[in-house]
Parts: structure tokens; sequence; C-alpha cells
């Protein structure tokens, strides 16, 4: 089964129980990786080690100011 059949499953499941349908898959995937990316970065500063954002950011905060 894969997740796509899951997922559907699920759906039906929760209807039948008058229950609230689950997340779609991928709904928060980039709400998971922000939140690992940021994990790992305060765990390298709690251990001293130096902490940088990708290149491009620092690049990009030169080139284009905020207003």
């Amino acid at each position: 089964m894969n997740v796509t059949q899951q997922y559907l499953l699920d759906t039906y499941r929760a209807r039948q129980h008058g229950e609230p349908a689950p997340p779609a898959p991928g709904a928060h995937d980039r709400q998971t990786v922000r939140a690992w990316r940021e994990e790992r970065r305060f765990r390298a500063v709690l251990a001293g080690r130096p902490v940088s954002g990708p290149p491009w950011r620092s690049l990009g905060r030169r080139l284009w100011p905020s207003r």
C-alpha cells in the first residue's frame, strides 16, 4: 500500500467515525524541515560550534537591504 492509498483509507475511516480528516501527505514537510534545521543550529550554538546560514542569505542581505 502506498502513501496515497493509506491516506484515502484513513480519510474514509475518519469520515465513518465522524472524526476530522488527517492532513494530506506532505502537507507539513516544509515546517518539519525548518524545525529540524533550527534545532540543529540551536544545538550547535549550545555546543559552542560556529553557526552560519546558507551563503546566499548573507549575500542577499548585503545586496538588497531590508526596507
